[in-house]
């Protein structure tokens, strides 16, 4: 098959899972035979075409136009703010990236292409404007919704394009089987909506990459013992990831566990918030805040330095951080409450158990989670090894790769 891919973020600029995504998903592809196009933003110093991993990748460079869009917005969309610069950057990469594929790739140079993916609103408006300008199948993939990150509170120009986006598709793909709940509750076509998990490279994320000295400078960074309990949260600090609700269960964890020492690694609205609020509850000791976006190595170092991980969302479609933590053997407290795919990832009973469901919105329940993981080390040690088998079996990026190239090969029949 020859595929045009759009999205937003790809290598170099990743700026969460969907790149991380992309990263995977593409060259994935081409390994299996297939060529790929991927057209991604460029906001000026990358090259506007070149081949990475086999994929070939074009970026037009796109204008400042927020100053354009400030003219020309509605009520709506003036209300992002210093956002509606992001709005213009993202739909000028839609416009020139169609444009790049319709009447340059196809039209100039002749290429055919088999299907075009596209993925979130993001790149929702290049899709319809292939659909309007060729025969071509097409893919949409939805990693997250606009109702879902903002708890109903988003931009209805953003939920439009999505809803567009999917009713012109051939086929629609989603990351969960809670997600793909939520959006037939939406009134999407349940019928074209097919579910595939994202992956983890378990190569990477292998527990013997990362040294005990390299795990033990973590913990030193932090002021970890060697007999404390390291918690781990990684991710956005933004109210569905649940840091704060996690930030206050400490207050509990350590009535029952009291060498349990919370580090909270990510950026994001919630991080003044969030440091008053450590000291409000006289945390300052067990709970350490690293208001920073690292290095994917020193992310994997941080899980080898830990003894338990914690992700305790409310909305969360698929989340690929949980697969990353028990690819390193570790045991993991993950929100199961709402649009949550970590409950279809974590087995929270029985003889393949790999860590715990809690509700992510309740500090007393993410408590008792982390003391009932924290009771007993080597029960949590099998859990973590449980979890590798788990993710060697089921959530590999080889698998996932898999599984979306048949639907392409359906779609574009």
């Amino acid at each position: 098959m020859n595929i045009a891919l759009f999205v937003w973020e790809y290598p170099p600029t990743i700026a969460g899972g969907l790149g991380t995504y992309a990263h995977n998903m593409a060259p994935g592809l081409v390994k299996m035979g297939h060529k790929v196009s991927v057209l991604t933003l460029n906001r000026g110093g990358l090259p506007t075409k070149e081949k990475i991993e086999g994929v070939d990748v074009y970026r037009p460079a796109v204008p400042d136009a927020g100053n354009v869009f400030q003219i020309i917005s509605d009520h709506s969309l003036r209300k992002w703010g210093a956002g509606l610069k992001f709005f213009s950057d993202i739909a000028l990469y839609n416009i020139l990236s169609a444009d790049k594929l319709l009447n340059h790739l196809i039209a100039e140079e002749g290429q055919k292409f088999d299907l075009v993916s596209y993925h979130d609103w993001l790149s929702g408006v290049a899709g319809l404007m292939v659909k309007n300008g060729s025969e071509m199948s097409r893919v949409f993939h939805v990693h997250s919704t606009e109702w879902g990150r903002t708890n109903g509170r988003g931009s209805e120009v953003v939920t439009n394009i999505e809803r567009a986006a999917a009713d012109e598709a051939t086929r629609v793909i989603t990351v969960s089987n809670a997600m793909k709940r939520d959006l037939t509750s939406h009134g999407w076509n349940e019928s074209k909506i097919d579910v595939v998990w994202n992956g983890v490279d378990p190569v990477k994320y292998e527990p013997g990459r990362v040294s005990e000295k390299e795990a033990h400078v973590i913990r030193r960074k932090y002021g970890i013992g060697d007999d404390d309990k390291m918690i781990l949260f990684v991710g956005r600090l933004t109210p569905i990831k649940g840091a704060m609700e996690l930030v206050r269960s400490m207050t509990e964890v350590q009535k029952v566990s009291p060498k349990a020492k919370l580090v909270v690694l990510g950026i994001g609205e919630q991080e003044y918030e969030m440091r008053n609020l450590v000291n409000h509850l006289g945390l300052t000791q067990s709970v350490k805040l690293q208001f920073e976006f690292i290095s994917e190595e020193e992310r994997i170092q941080h899980y080898a330095a830990s003894d338990l991980c914690v992700f305790p969302s409310t909305y969360e479609p698929f989340g690929i951080v949980s697969l990353e933590a028990m690819a390193m053997a570790k045991p993991v407290v993950v929100g199961a409450r709402g649009v949550v795919g970590f409950a279809e990832q974590v087995i929270p009973n029985g003889p393949q158990k790999c860590g715990l469901h809690v509700n992510g919105g309740d500090p007393n329940d993410i408590a008792w989670g982390l003391n009932e993981a924290l009771h007993d080390p080597d029960e949590a040690k099998a859990w973590g090894q449980n979890g590798r088998k788990r993710v060697l079996e089921t959530f590999t990026w080889d698998k996932a790769v898999a599984d979306t190239l048949k639907i392409y090969q359906h779609a574009a029949r």
